[in-house]
């Protein structure tokens, strides 16, 4: 997230995919405009400068730059945590922190369904996209899907979600690295982040506040953990977050 990101859209998946897409995208980057992008629990299929590509599952920033030629259009279908592994047919953590070719994943179609991306408009796109998962037919692994909103709720610790469920931290473990891409720890942390962005608000409660409600031990805690997965100081990654969604 930056304050440069202008042009960026979602769209609810058709209610078919509802279950394994959170939604569907588009993003404009004007010639030489950057995206700061930080763990989210999901996993992408995208359509990046003409390539279509996997994009993995995150566990630190990534920032993006357009080039300088025209302004580019990116395309993408965002998986829910806990999706990936069942539309992709090979374990979440193949992909993580990675940016893989879709033909590489999915060599019976891939190819053809970047050609099929290649000459279509910006709706288009989305329709293929949105396509090529449905043809799948995959389904999100419930017990992961459950471990993520379990995990979602402040002060969550991981041994009772794992109790809750019925299962041994290691088997939750397992399932979550398969469908996601990592485990219920870092998931906890995105959570806890996400918690932490919802939260703020101009004139809302203080950064101190706000650390306490979204389930962190401490500010230091907070800082330690927004530092880590999204490379800025928890008041510049909130300015940012802000200007962003302005």
């Amino acid at each position: 997230m930056t304050a440069s990101v202008t042009a960026y859209r979602e769209l609810p998946p058709p209610r078919a995919l509802a279950p394994v897409v959170a939604c569907l995208w588009e993003h404009d980057l004007a010639p030489g405009q950057e995206q700061r992008i930080v763990p989210d629990g999901c996993v992408d299929l995208v359509r990046l400068e003409g390539e279509l590509v996997v994009v993995g599952a995150d566990t630190g920033p990534v920032v993006a730059r357009a080039g300088d030629g025209p302004s580019s259009r990116t395309s993408g279908i965002r998986l829910r945590p806990g999706a990936a592994g069942a539309v992709l047919g090979l374990p979440a953590a193949e992909v993580r922190d990675q940016r893989v070719p879709l033909a590489a994943v999915w060599p019976d179609a891939g190819p053809a369904l970047a050609e099929a991306l290649a000459a279509a408009d910006a709706p288009g796109r989305l329709t293929l996209l949105a396509g090529a998962v449905r043809r799948r037919r995959a389904e999100r692994d419930g017990l992961v899907a459950a471990a993520a909103r379990l995990l979602g709720e402040p002060g969550a610790r991981i041994s009772a979600v794992a109790a809750a469920l019925g299962v041994s931290e290691r088997h939750l473990h397992r399932r979550t690295v398969d469908a996601v891409g990592y485990g219920p720890k870092t998931l906890a942390r995105v959570a806890r982040l996400r918690r932490l962005v919802a939260l703020s608000s101009p004139g809302g409660p203080s950064l101190a506040e706000r650390a306490v409600a979204a389930g962190y031990a401490s500010q230091t805690h907070m800082s330690d953990e927004v530092r880590r997965l999204t490379g800025l100081t928890p008041v510049r990654f909130l300015e940012d977050a802000a200007l962003t969604a302005a």
